[in-house]
């Protein structure tokens, strides 16, 4: 497993990924494979209350935000470029919702390689 040399760059896409779980188990929201050779930067992640009446909490493995209750109707900006994650090769953002289809989360990245 190699990452790339952030002062050799070759690529650099921006993405932005939206995802709603139907569950309330943990979901993978951004991989990044073994072997991709691929370094993604993550600058924002939000996640946005879609239920309207449930305040439901999310957390992670290794948690950026754990157990934060997003106000019905509200988004709560997980990071933003001011903390920005770099996701290296063989790992992967997971998010986990109290509640089922309760809330949507979006990843903003750059895929550096």
């Amino acid at each position: 497993m190699s990452n790339p040399n952030l002062a050799a760059l070759t690529t650099l896409t921006g993405n932005t990924t939206y995802y709603t779980p139907s569950g309330t188990s943990a979901v993978v929201l951004l991989a990044n494979a073994s072997g991709s050779n691929t370094v993604y930067r993550i600058d924002q992640i939000v996640a946005a209350n879609v239920n309207g009446s449930t305040a439901p909490s999310g957390g992670t493995a290794y948690p950026i935000v754990s157990t934060v209750s997003v106000p019905a109707n509200a988004s709560l900006i997980v990071t933003d470029k001011t903390t920005a994650i770099y996701l290296m090769e063989g790992t992967s953002i997971t998010v986990t919702s109290g509640t089922a289809s309760g809330i949507t989360y979006s990843i903003s990245y750059e895929s550096i390689s």
